[in-house]
């Protein structure tokens, strides 16, 4: 059995008290780098991966890199395999969750200053922030980024620096209060809209990333769509 090694007493995020979440679908390749990586910041034990319905052996990777591995028989997502990574570690009793991509375009080693930023501010939800050195970023997704930023600070009513990073650092309590009803990419979204009108606090961190030659799992219409409904949907949340 998964415990987290920690006592009830232990400090703010707390060593021992902050997992990391990395939805994996077909990544048997730069996964386990990443877990190594990941693994030297929050501690052995620590580093979980939901593997999404892979089909190129991407769950055997993780485990034989050291993470506990959850495993979705068919690929749902990466929203139904965040849903699924969150209601584990909150039963298992952490404090904190950092998500990061399998594909190594978070450094596992900013991980302590998510963590800090959230001591630091008391935030319920730290962001991985790239916007505020955009250098190397294709000016497409600056762009972008920008725009949807914006627009999601409008209906989370907060502001929010960068809505797309997938960089973060999430406190129990949300992850508890939110109940999660999307399945691919717009989840990211939900959360901060739910979070933000529950009135959770958000913090800021910067952060860089990194690209190589990854594929993005982005499809622009099919997702463009999706997002559309989700603004739809959105009015109805709270």
């Amino acid at each position: 059995m998964v415990t987290a090694q920690r006592s009830a007493e232990s400090a703010d995020l707390a060593p021992g008290s902050v997992a990391a979440l990395i939805p994996a679908y077909n990544a048997a390749g730069p996964l386990p780098d990443v877990i190594t990586r990941t693994e030297a910041i929050v501690g052995r034990g620590h580093v979980f991966v939901v593997d999404d319905g892979s089909t190129d052996g991407t769950g055997e990777a993780a485990a034989r890199a050291g993470a506990h591995v959850f495993r979705q028989e068919v690929n749902r997502g990466k929203g139904r395999a965040l849903a699924r990574g969150f209601e584990e570690l909150v039963a298992l009793g952490y404090d904190g969750v950092v998500t990061l991509d399998a594909d190594g375009q978070h450094d596992p080693a900013e991980i302590p200053q998510l963590v800090a930023k959230a001591r630091e501010t008391g935030a319920d939800i730290v962001i991985g922030s790239r916007m505020r050195d955009v250098r190397g970023m294709p000016w497409l997704r600056v762009a972008v980024n920008r725009i949807m930023s914006w627009l999601i600070s409008l209906l989370a009513g907060r502001r929010i620096e960068d809505s797309q990073s997938g960089y973060r650092l999430h406190r129990a309590r949300v992850l508890r209060a939110v109940r999660l009803v999307t399945d691919r990419y717009e989840t990211e979204t939900e959360i901060l809209i739910k979070a933000g009108r529950r009135g959770f606090r958000f913090a800021f961190c910067p952060v860089r990333t990194i690209y190589g030659e990854e594929q993005s799992g982005i499809h622009p219409i099919v997702d463009t769509l999706r997002f559309g409904r989700l603004l739809v949907r959105s009015f109805a949340w709270w």
